[in-house]
């Protein structure tokens, strides 16, 4: 297969953990306003929604196989969310993003070849005591824990997407899974953030909703079409240091030495757990989504 594909498929990776690691900044905004579970069920509300009206999945367009898929990754997709925002309610973005980036890691290890690849773990979990310094004694462990299930969540998204990917045409698939999310967001604190809603943050949460789970979703969905799950796994490695700079730029959350040397850690350990190739594309879905 020639290399335009991969550079596709990076150049949609890079631009869904821009689009991922702004509209984060945009959301710690709201957390002070409406909480943690507030922000989440904003964005994914909104995403449903936009996902059902833009997308309007066909029940043709899915095997009971696929469609099963689909709800899964919904479930996965409100777990992560809600896991990652309560975290950010507690440590810094870019200790949490470096922290969850364990799960696409993970990934890459995984589906990686050789002996050396055993490495990458050993030097992540350097990077990770550099960067929540458990010595010091000052460590959040409930956000620790939260950027850790997140971590798990993430994994679990990445392969579910591909099979989504790979077995639905187009965007069926985030037009069932978006509104799953949204129904089991709304189930599991909606009960405590409606009372909270104004017009002015619901108007918020429409363009939170476009920046962040949508576009990132919509491209990542794409970009692992094109990738290979440890090249996308690799790439993802990127999201910690965009994390750090974007914390610095919007939130002024200023890293410490150690930390920086630790997201360094974790990017060094991501870049090598596995090193890219495009996915073969299959006869039934390997032409553009956008061309058909």
């Amino acid at each position: 297969m020639s290399a335009h594909p991969a550079r596709t498929g990076a150049a949609l990776a890079v631009a869904a953990m821009v689009c991922v690691q702004l509209g984060l900044a945009v959301a710690v905004g709201l957390i002070g306003r409406i909480g943690a579970d507030g922000a989440v069920w904003l964005r994914l509300a909104w995403a449903g929604v936009l996902f059902l009206i833009l997308v309007r999945p066909r029940p043709s367009a899915f095997t009971r196989t696929t469609f099963l898929t689909c709800v899964v990754l919904g479930a996965v997709i409100a777990l992560t969310t809600l896991l990652f925002m309560t975290a950010l309610a507690r440590i810094p973005l870019a200790t949490a993003s470096a922290l969850e980036f364990l799960g696409p890691l993970g990934v890459a290890v995984v589906s990686g070849r050789g002996g050396g690849r055993l490495v990458w773990p050993t030097l992540a979990v350097v990077g990770v005591l550099l960067l929540t310094e458990p010595w010091h004694g000052i460590i959040d462990i409930t956000g620790v824990a939260m950027s850790m299930g997140a971590a798990l969540c993430w994994a679990a998204y990445i392969l579910l997407t591909q099979r989504v990917g790979d077995g639905v045409d187009g965007l069926q698939g985030l037009g069932v899974s978006m509104p799953v999310a949204a129904l089991v967001a709304t189930a599991a604190v909606g009960h405590a953030v409606l009372p909270r809603m104004t017009p002015e943050l619901i108007a918020i949460g429409l363009g939170l909703a476009l920046l962040l789970p949508m576009s990132p979703f919509v491209l990542e969905l794409l970009a692992l079409r094109r990738l290979t799950t440890a090249a996308f796994g690799t790439l993802a490695s990127l999201e910690p240091a965009l994390a750090l700079i974007v914390g610095f730029l919007v939130l002024h959350q200023v890293p410490t030495k150690s930390a920086i040397v630790g997201i360094a850690f974790v990017v060094l350990a991501g870049v090598g757990a596995a090193r890219g190739g495009s996915r073969a594309v299959s006869p039934t879905h390997g032409s553009s989504p956008e061309n058909r």
